[in-house]
């Protein structure tokens, strides 16, 4: 197969997924497990790229993925401009990676977690 279970349900399973590819595209780096660092990291270079395009088509296809929270709240004056996460990966993050063909994460490896001892990972947007 071409994917890891994670040992979850297939709908746990892509609860998941999408809970931690939104939070890396908020925070822009995030620390889990190495096989979830593994397999988020499919799943937030897709979203980049969706990004990248741009059109109408790409942000239904990323608005149908991406969870729906609030990445960033700015005041100018007496407004406050709230962004959400789909807004900062179409403004802010793909256009950091226009010239960039691919690549967009990095997992770095780090010391394994107290009390299961499992590896673990810290993924983050290069």
């Amino acid at each position: 197969m071409g994917y890891r279970k994670l040992g979850r349900t297939s709908s746990q399973r892509k609860a998941m997924l999408r809970d931690l590819t939104t939070d890396l595209i908020i925070n822009e780096r995030i620390t889990t497990t190495v096989t979830r660092a593994k397999e988020v990291r499919k799943t937030a270079e897709k979203m980049i790229t969706l990004g990248k395009r741009g059109d109408l088509h790409a942000r239904r296809k990323a608005a149908a993925y991406v969870r729906n929270e609030v990445a960033n709240i700015n005041a100018d004056g007496d407004k406050v401009v709230v962004e959400s996460a789909l807004q900062k990966l179409f403004n802010d993050i793909a256009p950091r990676y226009a010239e960039r063909t691919g690549g967009y994460t990095r997992i770095l490896k780090t010391e394994p977690r107290r009390g299961d001892a499992a590896p673990m990972a810290i993924i983050e947007l290069v």
